[in-house]
Order: C-alpha cells, then sequence, then structure tokens
C-alpha cells in the first residue's frame, strides 16, 4: 500500500510476445492516489479518488484548528474552539448568559463587544439558521442555507434604498422556519429597501405587495406576464395559472385512500449519524413515505446518508461510507435503491436528455436505416457527435468551442463551421420528413414526441420527459444548462421509462425545488404511479402539497441541530395532526381540517 522505500522489486511484465524484467523501486497504492490526485486538473478524477478519501479530526489540535496556547485562553470554562462548535442558538444563548461568569472591570471590555456578537448571532436565529454550528463549513452549507446567512449579514448593515433580489429563499425551509424568513424580509422593507424575490412558495406570494406572473408555460411557451398586481388581483386573474391555486380553483387533490403498503418494512435501527439520538425508524414498503420535520433535525442524516448509503452499499455494491447505525432490517425485500438527486445529468456540451434517458440510440439507428443513409453506406456510429466520421471535426461534436481565460471562467462560443450544428455537411444532408439529426436534436420534446409518433422506442422515451413535466426542453439540450430540478425530472424520466421490478426503493431529497404548483401536481402523479407500480418511494419535503398526499409520514425533530435528531411522530397524516408535540402536524392541520378520509 505504502510503497517499497528503499528496497527495489523485480517486475516481470509481457511485451507483445516478449517477457521483460525491471528492477525497480514500487511507488506503493497510496502514494500513486495522492500524487494523482494532487496534481490533476480533471475534477472527473478528483471526485474519482475522493470515493477512498474520509475526513478525520486532526490527532494534535481535535479539530480546534489552533494551537494550545491560544486554547489555553478560557471565558466560562470553555476555549473559543469549543465556543465554535455550538450552534447559532446556544452560542446566543451562552452570549447572554455569560456576563454573570465576569468582573465588573471585564464586563465593561466586553459589553461592546457582546452586543455585536448578540445582534449577529440573532439575525442568523432570525432566518432560520439556528441549528448551524458556527464552525460548519461553508462547502457543506445547502443553497438555501447559504443565501440566508448573506441575508442575516445585509440586515445587520442597516442600509436603506437597497434593491435586493432573492433566488427562491425558502429553499429546504420548513413551513415554521418560512414564517420567520419572510417577518425578516418585511423587515427589510420596512428600513426602506426593495426586496424583489423569486419564489414558489403560496405564502411568499400572499405576503408579497405585488406579485409578476410569468407564464403561461414553460420555456418556448413562456416569457409573458401574464398577470401583474396584488395577490388578490393576480387571484381574480382568470388567465393565471398562478392565481388559479392561490384562489382553490385548482388545487392537489388529497388522495381519497391511503395505501396500505406490501405488509413489508424497512426498518433503521439505533442510527446515531451527526445529530440522530439512536432513532429507530420504519419505513413501510409499497408506499409513498415523506419524511419531514424542521430544517436541520436530521432528516438528510437519516434518509440519505443512513438508510440510502447503506442500501446502497448492499445492494448495489456502491462505494460509499454511511452514517453509523446498528443494522437495516428489511433490504432482502429490495432489488436496487436509487437516489434521484439535483446533480448535473453530466459536466459537458456533449451530455443532453437524448443520451441520459437512452433515445439517442434508436434515434441514431432510425437515421442509419433510411434509403439515404444506406446509399451512402452510413452505419449509426456516423450520426454520432463522440466519435470522427459524421461529427464537425473543428469543434469535435460539441457545437461549441472552449476558449480557456486564464483566471476567468472558461467561455463557450458557437463553432463558426457548422454553426452550432455538430455534424458535417454530408450527415446533415441526410432527412427524414425533411428534418436532419441536428434538427431533431433542436427539437423540443413535445414536437420531438410527434416527429416520432410512429417510431415506439424513441417516442416511449419523449412520453416520460412530457409526463415529468419537461415537454419544453430540447431533445439536445446541454446538461450544462439544466437547472437542478429539470436535471432530477430527466433522471425521474430515465426511471418511468424502465420496465418495473416493483421492488426498487426510491429516494428524492426536495424534488419540488424551483417547481410550481402545476409542476408539483405533474411530479406527484408520476411519484405516485411508481408506487403503484410496487415499488417503494421515500421522498424528503417540507412542501405541504406533497406531505398531504404521502401514504406515511416520518417527521423528524422537534427543533434543528442538537434540539432534534429524533422522530417526533410518525403515521399517516391523519394521525400526524393529533400530535401537538409535531410542528408539521400542526400545519398539516390546516390543509386536512373538514376532510374524514377512508384509510385502508
Amino acid at each position: 500500500l505504502h510503497g517499497s522505500g528503499d528496497q527495489e522489486i523485480k517486475f516481470r511484465y509481457g511485451d507483445g510476445g516478449r517477457v521483460c524484467q525491471v528492477t525497480r523501486g514500487f511507488e506503493g497504492v497510496i502514494p500513486n492516489m495522492q500524487r494523482r490526485y494532487r496534481e490533476t486538473d480533471s475534477s472527473w478524477v478528483r471526485e474519482e479518488f475522493e470515493n477512498y478519501q474520509n475526513n478525520q479530526p486532526c490527532g494534535s489540535c481535535n479539530g480546534f484548528r489552533l494551537r494550545p496556547e491560544a486554547l489555553a485562553v478560557k471565558i466560562a470554562k470553555l476555549h473559543v474552539g469549543e465556543l465554535v462548535q455550538m450552534s447559532i442558538r446556544d452560542a446566543l444563548s451562552w452570549c447572554e448568559n455569560v456576563p454573570e461568569h465576569l468582573s465588573d472591570q471585564k464586563n465593561q471590555i466586553a459589553a461592546a463587544i457582546l452586543k455585536e456578537i448578540r445582534e449577529r448571532l440573532g439575525f442568523l436565529n432570525n432566518v432560520g439558521l439556528e441549528y448551524l454550528t458556527l464552525s460548519r463549513n461553508a462547502g457543506t452549507l445547502s443553497g438555501g442555507e447559504s443565501q440566508r446567512i448573506r441575508l442575516a449579514s445585509q440586515i445587520g448593515s442597516g442600509l436603506t434604498g437597497v434593491l435586493y433580489v432573492l433566488d427562491e429563499p425558502s429553499i429546504g425551509l420548513h413551513q415554521r422556519d418560512n414564517d420567520r424568513l419572510l417577518t425578516t424580509l418585511k423587515n427589510l422593507r420596512d428600513q426602506g429597501n426593495t426586496v424583489i424575490v423569486v419564489e414558489h412558495d403560496e405564502e411568499a406570494i400572499r405576503e408579497a405587495d405585488y406579485v409578476f406572473d410569468i407564464g403561461p408555460g414553460a420555456g418556448v411557451h413562456g416569457g409573458h406576464v401574464v398577470s401583474r398586481g396584488t395577490p388578490a388581483e393576480v387571484s381574480a386573474d382568470p388567465n393565471s395559472l398562478t392565481g388559479q391555486y392561490l384562489q382553490g380553483i385548482k388545487e392537489i387533490a388529497i388522495p381519497a385512500v391511503r395505501r396500505s403498503g406490501n405488509g413489508k418494512m424497512l426498518t433503521v435501527v439505533k442510527a446515531t449519524g451527526n445529530n440522530l439520538k439512536s432513532v429507530t425508524a420504519d419505513f413501510p414498503l409499497g408506499k409513498l413515505i415523506c419524511v419531514t420535520g424542521v430544517s436541520g433535525g436530521g432528516k438528510s442524516t437519516l434518509t440519505i446518508e443512513t438508510l440510502f448509503k447503506t442500501a446502497s452499499l448492499r445492494l448495489n455494491g456502491a462505494k460509499q461510507t454511511p452514517a453509523p447505525c446498528e443494522t437495516i432490517k428489511g433490504l432482502e425485500f429490495l432489488d436496487k435503491v436509487i437516489d434521484i438527486d439535483q446533480r448535473p445529468i453530466g459536466r459537458t456540451p456533449r451530455s443532453n436528455p437524448a443520451t441520459y434517458t437512452g433515445a439517442f440510440t434508436p434515434i441514431r439507428d432510425w437515421f442509419a436505416g433510411l434509403p439515404e443513409a444506406k446509399t451512402r453506406g452510413y452505419k449509426p456510429g456516423r450520426f454520432s457527435f463522440n466519435v470522427k466520421g459524421g461529427r464537425c471535426e473543428a469543434c469535435q461534436g460539441d457545437g461549441v468551442i472552449k476558449i480557456e481565460m486564464h483566471f476567468l471562467p472558461d467561455v463557450y462560443v458557437t463553432c463558426e463551421t457548422c454553426n452550432g450544428a455538430r455534424y458535417n455537411r454530408e450527415t446533415l444532408e441526410v432527412k427524414f420528413k425533411g428534418k436532419s439529426i441536428a434538427d431533431v436534436l433542436d427539437m423540443t420534446v413535445e414536437d420531438a414526441q410527434a416527429f416520432f409518433q410512429a417510431v415506439p422506442s424513441i417516442r416511449e422515451k419523449m412520453d416520460a420527459l412530457v409526463r415529468v413535466g419537461l415537454g419544453y426542453i430540447k431533445v439536445g439540450q446541454q446538461a450544462t444548462t439544466l437547472s437542478g430540478g429539470e436535471a432530477q425530472r430527466v433522471k425521474l424520466s430515465k426511471e418511468l421509462a424502465k420496465r418495473s421490478t416493483g421492488r426498487t426503493l426510491y429516494i428524492l431529497d426536495e424534488p419540488t425545488t424551483g417547481l410550481h404548483f402545476e409542476d408539483v401536481r405533474k411530479l406527484l402523479e408520476v411519484l405516485h404511479e411508481l408506487v403503484d407500480q410496487g415499488n417503494s418511494v421515500v421522498v424528503i419535503e417540507h412542501n405541504l402539497d406533497v406531505v398531504k398526499t404521502a401514504d406515511w409520514i416520518i417527521d423528524i425533530g422537534p427543533e434543528g441541530g442538537n434540539g432534534g435528531g429524533r422522530i417526533v411522530a410518525a403515521g399517516t397524516p391523519e394521525t400526524i395532526i393529533k400530535k401537538t408535540s409535531s410542528y408539521t402536524g400542526h400545519y398539516l392541520k390546516m390543509l386536512l381540517k373538514d376532510r374524514k378520509l377512508a384509510a385502508e
């Protein structure tokens, strides 16, 4: 593993019928991996090597990062390293109580400093981040968390006459924390600022002073201001889809009957990762299960870090380090586990929805089978932009040329030879119904669905993309231009198009991020369809429209960070609303009131 050092070793290897022998030192597996990790410029290679790495606290400073001399200075029996490991909630409480431990002279010195610290911690507390530890690595924060930290720093600046623009600040927030965030945004407005928020959250729309509804559809079907005015005026506008949902004309229906499942159970026993307090959780199979709870309660730790990583290790043979738990019972009832996350479907412009879903192979086969292609002797490879032959060699089939900007991000410009078509002139002369393969890749999914109506192998893949609400994206759209929500739905459509085994566990982490009410409705139809095929779907979600349609809810909390890590309630939505200790139950009660459902 660590190499032979000064010792030389005999190596014998075959080379075209000859056997060669050489004596030299052996670098070792670990030094080799460390060197390649250090020297590579490829992010893909780095990610591959990171699968074999793990973070451990430093043995000398125990993860405090400071020398013993600095750690020897203590206030109220705590040094600075111990203080920054506290959650924001606990640190704020400590700052309020610390004057009791100081002399009068030290209190005079500390008064101004403590006031500043308390104010800043108070701002973070008010935007729903009280569960984060002060020493939390910035790279591990979610997009919503880092956005709210920047928001907290702006509140503290006390500026007026500023235009603030926020893109979906409610991402990852429980309804309870969302109320506090909206109060914070209103305080910014009341200080004399203008706040523009891009948001799908119903509460945020209702609390706004003025609303712009953009649409009416997505992609090529959008780009117009459908309605504008106060929330009441938008609600009354019959042309506004958002208004119809606000008024209750359209809604995401609560199922008449909750599924009883297949009687089998997946049980995570005594999970202790991060803030989990020896949690044992039951996931009934054959149901849509929603894991919910306040931000930082431990939902992702239980579902992704413990359940998914342990299951993928045992079922899929994945190389991952799961969070600790005693065992997981019931994995024998599953054949595979799939995490449908929001990571990009590809890192280069070559990757697109057609290649990811597998539709591109039958498209190439179809073009290769046309009479014109057969006359010219073209095979399917001729219609690939990844190999030489049919592609434009000036851009090597990318359609764009990468210009490396020193000290700045790389810039992509359209290839002047093929004008972004990716193929050479000869390949583009082969046409089906007057369209070349470049024209097909430039079609929207809806157009391709109609265009290939008579070709089932292609049409089925397009049908799946339309069903998850992606009819507006282009068949050959570069993966790098898809949003996280779009990438997640492309992955979901790929699963939909497969033949179901009925023994698959799907896990989705906040799939409604960036989705409008109508898109959430389409997504739920797809998820319920996967469950109806006999599969099990686990969703980590705060969106109450998803929570209310679930067959089973696991509510984790009661607070975030150290105050969480326990199961507050588990059962059907009707069971959860009876639990007074559940924040989710409190908000869910308003949606389910006056509805009596027959539970199977």
